[in-house]
């Protein structure tokens, strides 16, 4: 039994997909609501709460591996969860910043869920992702309203990755031999700038999208209101304020560990083209 959690989410969803697509089975998907969750015929959907790690215990009992987002609850209270329950390997989604931004508080807090898993005994993988190519979901709704997209650091290139890249990952580790105590760190293809995903969405939809770009103090004071004063100075850091020259650094490990080459922004704008229409 393998449980995915975060099983409605840019990445957990993906993954769901791919393993069934695979024959990969039994296979259980974690969401708050099972009654609302869609997932590929066979999925048994169970119900959890990462805030009320006692919620989990059905939906561990007997599973074998597990696939889990960092810092959504109590990592602490989940492992233990997962440890008392049996579960023998953890597959977790960490951040690149890991190792490019350690002085960042989030990056800290990953760093310090790595070692939590790291200490419980069980087997693990490591999962340290870059920025995801779903960030620009945060533009849809000037997109769609045709407004001008405003972004800062206009011209920082960043390896942007399409989540689905990340859970073909997370597949490979869960259901093949060699992934266990290894980190991987992984990016997209590519480097790409603000700019250029804008132009990339514009391409899709076939019309002009206007750009800007803003300062960070302007950016600073729209991203306080959503994550608080610490994490919109990470979010800012590592987009373009404080790049480390390893964060620009585009990685292969996507097509070395799935052997299939790492999805384009281009391709992630060309699926969710509906969501900026």
């Amino acid at each position: 039994m393998i449980l995915v959690t975060g099983a409605t989410g840019n990445i957990g969803s993906a993954l769901l997909k791919e393993l069934h697509a695979r024959g990969v089975g039994p296979l259980r998907g974690l969401t708050r609501d099972a009654a609302r969750a869609v997932f590929p015929q066979g999925v048994e959907a169970v119900e959890g709460d990462f805030a009320e790690p006692v919620s989990l215990k059905p939906a561990l009992e007997g599973v074998r591996s597990l696939f889990l987002v960092s810092r959504l609850g109590s990592d602490a209270d989940i492992l233990e969860a997962a440890r008392q329950a049996g579960v023998e390997h953890v597959v977790l989604v960490s951040s690149i910043t890991v190792q490019t931004h350690p002085h960042l508080g989030p990056a800290d807090e990953n760093r310090a869920v790595e070692q939590l898993l790291k200490e419980t005994g069980m087997a693990w993988t490591i999962l340290r992702p870059t920025q995801f190519a779903s960030n620009a979901m945060m533009w849809a709704a000037s997109i769609r309203d045709r407004e001008t997209v405003r972004a800062p650091y206009a011209e920082t290139a960043l390896p942007t990755i399409h989540p689905a890249d990340i859970a073909s990952v997370a597949r490979v580790a869960l259901t093949e031999p060699g992934h266990h105590g290894r980190t991987y760190a992984l990016t997209g293809p590519e480097p790409i700038t603000a700019r250029q995903q804008v132009e990339a969405i514009a391409a899709v939809l076939g019309r002009e999208v206007p750009f800007a770009e803003i300062s960070r103090r302007q950016a600073h004071a729209r991203m306080v209101a959503v994550f608080g004063v610490e994490a919109a100075d990470a979010v800012l850091d590592v987009t373009g304020g404080d790049v480390n020259p390893e964060l620009l650094m585009v990685r292969d490990t996507v097509s070395q560990v799935t052997t299939t080459p790492a999805r384009p922004f281009r391709q992630w704008a060309s699926e969710n083209a509906d969501a900026f229409r």
